[in-house]
């Protein structure tokens, strides 16, 4: 092997490894939440999610399937966002409070049903890369039900309603991925970032414009999809 492939395939692997470092970040997540220490769970689950957001373009970049043609980056992939957007959410659902038992039990066996269901669910993704249904983005969704209180009574029917919109044929945005309004997205999906950071620093509490950040970022990231859905089936009947 010449000394420019043997460079190729280590640049390849290591970003397995970064990807692989996603188990490491679940780990360190699920025992602060066995701890009750909820702001260290989601910013553990936070560089999660920032790593899950680059090693997708740097595995194309490096050509990652044509060197490493014997390791499947989608399975390593499902098997970290499982851990990180699922398992790990629904343990901090089943033990932080917002639901008496035994709803808290049953929310969280939703939550880990639906989703390892999703992510055997070939028809995930859209024509344009959208998600079709809920993209079991769980991590998002306990957060905020977590720091906003209010929502406490709502809390099960809320899990219940988006462990149904997970086999539903509605879109939810990627967006990266997604090309239609990229850069409203992607500034929109900083501002979750910077609110959730803020709230976590801040035990958890989302008040005044961090709650208004945070509350209207969700409502967008997790609405706009379907919006697009709509538009495009409307444009489609203008045109017919």
């Amino acid at each position: 092997m010449k000394t420019s492939d043997a460079t190729a395939v280590v640049r390849a692997f290591s970003v397995h490894l970064l990807t692989a470092s996603g188990a490491l970040w679940a780990l360190l997540a699920l025992l602060a939440a066995a701890e009750g220490n909820w702001p260290m769970t989601f910013a553990w689950l936070g560089v999660a999610l920032l790593v899950d957001g680059v090693d997708g373009p740097l595995a194309r970049a490096v050509k990652i399937t044509e060197r490493l043609p014997n390791w499947s980056g989608s399975s390593l992939d499902f098997v970290i966002d499982y851990a990180t957007y699922v398992l790990v959410p629904a343990f901090a659902l089943a033990n932080c409070g917002l639901l008496d038992s035994p709803y808290n039990l049953i929310a969280a066996g939703l939550v880990v049903i639906t989703g390892a269901l999703y992510f055997a669910y070939e028809g995930m993704k859209t024509p344009d890369n959208s998600f079709r249904g809920f993209p079991v983005t769980w991590n998002m969704l306990v957060f905020d039900l977590m720091v906003f209180q209010a929502l406490h009574a709502w809390t099960f029917v809320i899990v219940l309603v988006f462990a149904v919109l997970t086999f539903a044929p509605v879109n939810f945005v990627h967006p990266v991925r997604v090309k239609r309004w990229r850069p409203l997205n992607l500034a929109i999906t900083a501002l979750w970032l910077g609110s959730a950071f803020a709230a976590a620093r801040n035990g958890m509490v989302a008040e005044g414009a961090v709650g208004i950040g945070l509350a209207a970022s969700s409502l967008y990231l997790l609405g706009v999809g379907a919006l697009l859905q709509l538009a495009k089936r409307s444009a489609a009947k203008t045109a017919g």
